[in-house]
């Protein structure tokens, strides 16, 4: 593929220039800009997959696994997604503006605590092209101009994308260049984007743990990070076994491939004596392979023994590894040695070790009697996300609007002086 010169620095300035206007709109003239993108982006949503055609056939050519081609893949139907995600952005609150709180000082001064843009937003992200959409749709709503650098491996159907919206946000009063696409596949393009402090304000890395540490590790500019999935499914002793193996099946087979599957499975012993056949029924309905420990080897027929890479293994496939505990304690141990604080989930009646659990792991996201599945920022209720955050400082979890805002100390006085 030719690579494409282009000046990161140049466009980087252009979308904290046009930043300045968003800041101005209304509420309403952001939702309307919102509708506007999906609209486009539906009716030219040919156009959009003929781009992915492309991207798809190169991912084959290089030899992709079906896990990496699933997260390229576009459809009709995916595209209809993200851009009913777009219009359900448009339905949320928007977080500028809100006032956090306020008070009055003795000599009359108002101090207000005001939620503002963060300014522009630079993302850095890989196979994922519903990613360009959701981004930007969470970008404009909170007021930010924003740079994307997506993956090689992606570049046609970005490109489309982004030119799609392009023609839709010239139908509105929001400039295009509140939109900047970086479309070069130089890694030399990257590293400059990483040193755009001046013009940048925060860095938010998607995808896997190469491109985030890369990311983390290098950057100038302040880094949003998000982080890989290494998502655990502890089944308890009194787990309900119908409960827990829908539980299990729905966390590792709905979409393997994505960021809150379940990888490792982790089974109190004596649960697994009792419902051992019920088990062993469900993985190879699910033509889950298994690698485990030497207890699980001796129970499921073409278990292979589990190494320590395989603890630490984010397979998004349908693989699993599965691991035996005395108790909830052991469990625990267990997610804390080899867990990525993305989402784990325990499944039992007993609220006692339910609360041990939700309290003692350390995690964005903890499920008691649920599927991992549901770390996600429309299946909790925030529309489209940005991504999942892992990290402790300014957000934690799917991260929706607020997490692209920061604070402002407003002050209103009548002539005090200090």
């Amino acid at each position: 593929m030719t690579v494409t010169k282009v000046s990161v620095e140049s466009q980087a300035k252009k979308a904290k220039k046009a930043a300045r206007a968003l800041s101005l709109l209304t509420t309403e003239q952001k939702n309307e800009v919102l509708y506007k993108l999906a609209d486009h982006l539906e009716n030219r949503a040919e156009t959009i997959l003929k781009a992915n055609d492309l991207d798809l056939s190169n991912g084959r050519e290089k030899g992709y696994n079906e896990a990496y081609l699933d997260r390229l893949a576009l459809s009709k139907e995916r595209i209809t997604d993200f851009a009913n995600g777009l219009r359900e952005v448009a339905e949320l609150d928007d977080p500028t503006g809100d006032i956090l709180s306020s008070w009055k000082l003795e000599n009359g001064l108002l101090v207000e605590k005001v939620r503002v843009p963060l300014g522009v937003i630079g993302m850095i992200y890989e196979a994922r092209p519903n990613v360009t959409v959701d981004a930007t749709g969470l970008a404009l709503k909170s007021s930010n101009a924003i740079v994307l650098k997506g993956g090689s491996s992606a570049i046609n159907s970005n490109k489309a994308i982004v030119e799609v919206m392009h023609e839709a946000l010239d139908e509105t009063v929001v400039s295009r260049e509140v939109v900047q696409f970086i479309a070069s596949t130089d890694r030399e393009t990257t590293q400059q984007l990483f040193t755009m402090k001046e013009h940048i304000d925060v860095l938010i890395p998607r995808g896997g743990a190469s491109l985030i540490n890369a990311v983390v590790e290098n950057a100038t500019v302040p880094v949003l990070e998000t982080g890989v999935g290494n998502c655990h499914l502890y089944i308890d002793r009194d787990a309900d076994v119908e409960k827990a193996l829908s539980i299990l099946v729905n966390a590792k087979t709905d979409r393997p491939a994505v960021c809150n599957a379940a990888e490792t499975l982790i089974v109190q012993e004596d649960w697994l004596k009792l419902h051992k056949e019920a088990l062993i029924a469900t993985l190879s309905e699910h033509d889950i392979s298994v690698f485990g420990d030497e207890q699980v080897v001796s129970v499921i027929p073409n278990a292979k023994l589990a190494g320590e890479d395989d603890w630490k293994n984010e397979y998004l496939s349908l693989s699993i590894a599965i691991k035996t505990v005395k108790n909830v304690d052991e469990a625990i141990v267990h997610i804390d040695q080899y867990g990525t604080k993305h989402s784990e989930a325990i499944i039992t009646e007993n609220k006692e070790t339910a609360a041990t659990f939700m309290k003692l792991v350390d995690a964005a996201a903890i499920y008691h009697n649920a599927s991992t599945r549901f770390t996600d920022g429309g299946a909790l209720g925030f529309g489209a996300e940005i991504g999942i955050s892992t990290q402790k400082l300014h957000a934690r979890g799917p991260m929706g609007l607020p997490a692209l805002t920061t604070i402002k100390y407003q002050m209103t006085g009548n002539g005090q002086i200090r």
